[in-house]
């Protein structure tokens, strides 16, 4: 958590090839040069190994704040629209044609996801606004990496708060620009075959990142999960010498935070199901599922957390046990244990330290969107609360159906501002009056083909993705 996105890759193009200005003649190639830059920080960014990305999420930040305004810019002078109380005026010279390549978009296993050719603006800004989204998910992930560790426990408070703040802010502003996006496609609908900028997909993503940053809400006060890293952690010696301190949390709020939270990530999971027409990525549905199952399973927590403050040991039992079935792992009762039996819960274990790995090693990790950490911190609570029940409590555990199945409704944490058009301003605009420079390096860069080398066959006999591992000196027999 959050989803693990791949940044698209994009061709090269001139807007002065395709558009012109009598007012600011110099604005399609000063776009164009910071399309140049923002184009080269995708494709260097797609060769880093998955575990150096994180890092150089910062300079493709910066590239895209730095095209965006100019792309806006030449959009309003196409629409007639004043820009910093100026006047813009751009002419069309022929239909825009531009190459993106597809992430969301179900393909063959193995195979890399194509690109599609557009031919309008619109879809330049929605695929260009699209980046800008993934950018700030994949920040708010890089953040949210050092709490995911097994030795997140001896981080401080204070990076506690400050990582999850940072991630909530993130989010929220991707949120932002995916509601922005569904609003614009409402008046200017793009293509329905690309599932990337499709008015479902986008509305889901809106809604998926509106669900991760209700439930990063309540991380933020949820004591629990940095108690189960701490007994994980091997290095720790603080088991020989005190318990683990939890403070009493706000559970009857918690529990309907993510109930929202868990809303908001069925209607993704059912909008990003149509697709706009076609197939979305497997790995992306199933991160929704994972996500409303967390939410629904942490709701359920916080309900047994509640009662079992009250005194109610037996029905905070019951309330565990109904998250796990909601989490989808075996149950407590003698009947899931007989339904399941063992090879389940070795599946289970075999997919968490599967999980580990990938945390540790800093690649693609968090796809069950916290699932397998939730899981944990219910099976400590269970195994505490079973065996106070059973020594002094003694009280009788009822069946969870009934207390999940008339759960309340959720309630709302975040009203996100919508996103805001960057615009230039009034100084930049005025030099762009100015007739452009022959001698500008926009003009002499010939600039190729985006992907030009990705899109060379792979080596005979070579595995699918694998071709980066032969080089010219060991292609041939001998």
């Amino acid at each position: 958590m959050p989803f693990p996105f791949t940044l698209p890759t994009t061709s090269s193009i001139s807007f002065p090839d395709f558009f012109s200005s009598s007012t600011h003649p110099s604005l399609p190639l000063t776009a164009t040069s910071r399309r140049a830059v923002l184009r080269s920080a995708l494709k260097s960014h797609k060769r880093l190994p998955s575990s150096s990305r994180a890092s150089n999420l910062p300079s493709i930040l910066a590239a895209l704040n730095d095209y965006i305004p100019y792309l806006f810019a030449l959009d309003a002078g196409v629409s007639g629209i004043p820009v910093a109380g100026e006047e813009i005026d751009v002419v069309l010279v022929k239909e825009l044609q531009v190459e993106w390549r597809v992430v969301l978009s179900a393909t063959t296993p193995g195979r890399e996801s194509p690109r599609v050719k557009l031919k309008s603006l619109d879809s330049e800004v929605f695929f260009v606004l699209s980046t800008l989204g993934y950018t700030y998910c994949l920040l708010a992930r890089a953040q949210l990496h050092t709490l995911a560790l097994q030795n997140a426990s001896s981080t401080s408070t204070e990076q506690r708060a400050g990582a999850i703040a940072g991630a909530m802010k993130n989010l929220i502003a991707a949120n932002s620009v995916f509601t922005y996006l569904v609003a614009r496609s409402q008046h200017n609908q793009p293509p329905a075959s690309v599932p990337d900028i499709s008015q479902a997909v986008l509305s889901g993503l809106a809604s998926m990142t509106l669900a991760e940053a209700t439930l990063i809400t309540v991380l933020k006060d949820d004591p629990y999960p940095a108690v189960v890293s701490e007994q994980r952690n091997k290095e720790s010696k603080d088991w020989m010498f005190k318990n683990p301190d939890i403070p009493k949390v706000r559970a009857h709020l918690f529990a309907r935070l993510c109930l929202a939270a868990a809303e908001h990530a069925s209607r993704a999971q059912g909008m990003l199901g149509n697709g706009g027409g076609t197939k979305v990525d497997a790995d992306l549905l199933e991160y929704c599922d994972d996500l409303k199952r967390t939410a629904k399973a942490k709701a359920c927590r916080f309900f047994g957390i509640d009662t079992e403050l009250e005194g109610k040991t037996g029905e905070g039992i019951a309330w565990l046990r109904g998250a796990k079935k909601e989490l989808g792992f075996t149950g407590g009762s003698d009947e899931d244990k007989r339904k399941f039996g063992a090879f389940s819960k070795l599946k289970k274990d075999w997919a968490e330290k599967r999980e580990d790995k990938r945390i540790e090693k800093g690649g693609e990790w968090g796809g069950d969107a916290g699932r397998f950490e939730e899981g944990r911190v219910i099976e400590m609570l269970e195994k505490k609360w079973v065996k106070e029940n059973d020594t002094v409590n003694v009280q009788l555990i009822p069946q969870y159906e009934p207390l999940v199945a008339n759960m309340p409704s959720g309630r709302e944490y975040h009203t996100p501002k919508p996103y805001q058009a960057p615009t230039l301003d009034e100084d930049i605009i005025a030099q762009m009056r100015a007739p452009p420079d022959p001698n500008d390096i926009a003009y002499q860069t010939v600039d190729d083909d985006s992907d030009a080398e990705e899109s060379q066959s792979e080596p005979v006999g070579a595995f699918p993705g694998t071709k980066d591992q032969y080089s010219a000196s060991t292609s041939s027999y001998y």
